[in-house]
């Protein structure tokens, strides 16, 4: 009876499990795209103009992923006890 209370909070939080998993791929791609050399000349404008997009994106889906990632082990670290508490309760009622 307990499992089934908690059934659609688990789902959520694998959904999120798996939101959290795409955004590390994608941020993995993103930073293979990344260009770590220094550009200084006024002919590299374009390089220069394109690692700036490439770590402004790579802020963005860093803040996004921390974020995420650190809702996913809150509410993970609630659920479980939650669930543990209804567990205890669930046995002491049944010992008396």
């Amino acid at each position: 009876m307990t499992e089934s209370k908690f059934l659609p909070y688990a789902i959520a939080w694998v959904v999120l499990l798996v939101v959290v998993v795409i955004l590390a791929i994608v941020r993995s791609k993103v930073a293979s795209e990344e260009d770590d050399t220094i550009k200084l000349s006024d002919g590299e404008v374009a390089a220069i103009s394109s690692q700036v997009q490439v770590a402004k994106k790579l802020s963005t889906i860093e803040a996004a992923g921390k974020w995420l990632t650190v809702l996913l082990v809150v509410s993970g670290l609630i659920m479980a006890g939650l669930y543990g508490w209804a567990l205890f309760t669930s046995q002491d009622m049944f010992a008396k």
